[in-house]
């Protein structure tokens, strides 16, 4: 299983596709981009368990990193991986295999950048938090991490999105006092108290705020509920789990003291909870960035959703999302990814990379 960093960009991604790498196997591609990447003389390697990360050392005045992710959520029967037009499918093509090609042709062909690069490919994300590699460099080698500025391969149909989302799920409990249900009267039925927590959610009103010139679209809804006894038992409790997606100029703190406002009245309890991350576009590694990359019908909008860009927030990197697969076909059996985009995703990273800022 041998890479080619040299081949045509739309060659390497199908490679990389072809080699599974389900979320806690990506041993046997992290083997051949390690490989690949330690047969480069400008690049300095590391091997973190499934973590490959690779830096330059030119002197420059700036570091910037682009990272991405080697695994994938479980097959579809959409291995290996097919041509069709100009389209390749294939577990993984969009979310984010095409984005970790993209970055691999980079660290091969682009020896003397004007910046100095550290190219990060880590495990585990598509799972939960505890196991994902960039989290795991954070806490233990976050030197390897830092920089002026980071790029996170993440699908956005070659868009650049700035900063993401926090997410926090919580458990409301309505409480109530058992019966039969034969004499509900002798009782309080939890269920029926729980409508209030529903009509809460029904007449929630998202809210859209502005964080660095980027508009974010707030959500609460209900996930999960659950209550009852059995069935001739008037319930005592019910618990209604929700979800919170904020926007970057709410705290974790901030976002939990909402919730309780919200639901004031009922027992809410925090069970997971992940900061959000401000665009950062005011930062001047970000700004040319932007100015060099945003051309040619590309947006500049806010990441609706939580991404690994949080983790570099929360060690002082300003960070954006920016890769050729199409987010909606992300974890889709029929997920594909445009040959044109990658390409183009290249080349405006390509340019940024070795064309001095103005």
């Amino acid at each position: 299983m041998r890479l080619d960093l040299f081949s045509d960009v739309a060659d390497l991604t199908a490679a990389i596709v072809d080699i599974e790498s389900v979320s806690g196997a990506e041993g046997p591609l992290a083997d051949a981009v390690e490989e690949a990447l330690r047969a480069l003389p400008h690049l300095a390697v590391e091997r973190d368990g499934n973590n490959v990360i690779a830096r330059t050392d030119l002197g420059r005045a700036e570091r910037v990193v682009l990272a991405g992710h080697l695994d994938t959520v479980p097959l579809n029967g959409n291995l290996p991986s097919r041509m069709e037009g100009d389209r390749l499918y294939g577990c993984g093509t969009t979310d984010m295999k095409s984005g970790v090609a993209v970055a691999l042709r980079l660290a091969a062909t682009v020896a003397e950048p004007t910046r100095d690069v550290t190219f990060v490919f880590y495990e585990c994300e598509e799972i939960e938090a505890e196991r994902n590699g960039l989290r795991r460099l954070a806490a233990t080698r976050p030197e390897l991490l830092a920089g002026d500025f980071a790029v996170l391969m993440e699908p956005t149909g070659a868009h650049i999105e700035g900063g993401c989302q926090g997410t926090m799920r919580i458990e409301v409990t309505a409480k109530g006092e058992r019966a039969h249900s034969a004499r509900a009267w002798m009782g309080s039925n939890a269920i029926h108290t729980a409508g209030r927590i529903l009509d809460v959610l029904r007449s929630y009103e998202p809210t859209r705020p502005v964080v660095d010139g980027l508009e974010y679209h707030e959500g609460l809804n209900a996930v999960f509920i659950q209550g009852g006894v059995a069935g001739n038992v008037i319930p005592d409790e019910c618990v209604v789990t929700v979800n919170y997606r904020f926007a970057p100029d709410k705290s974790l703190a901030e976002a939990e003291a909402y919730l309780r406002e919200v639901f004031d009245g009922f027992d809410v309890k925090v069970t997971d909870a992940a900061s959000a991350a401000r665009p950062g576009l005011t930062h001047p590694a970000a700004a040319a960035f932007v100015s060099s990359v945003a051309s040619g019908g590309t947006e500049v909008r806010a990441k609706l959703g939580w991404t690994d860009v949080a983790r570099f927030a929360e060690l002082g990197v300003p960070a954006v999302n920016y890769g050729p697969g199409e987010p909606t076909l992300a974890h889709t059996r029929d997920e594909y990814v445009e040959m044109p985009l990658i390409a183009a995703c290249e080349q405006r990273l390509r340019t940024w990379l070795t064309i001095p800022d103005a």
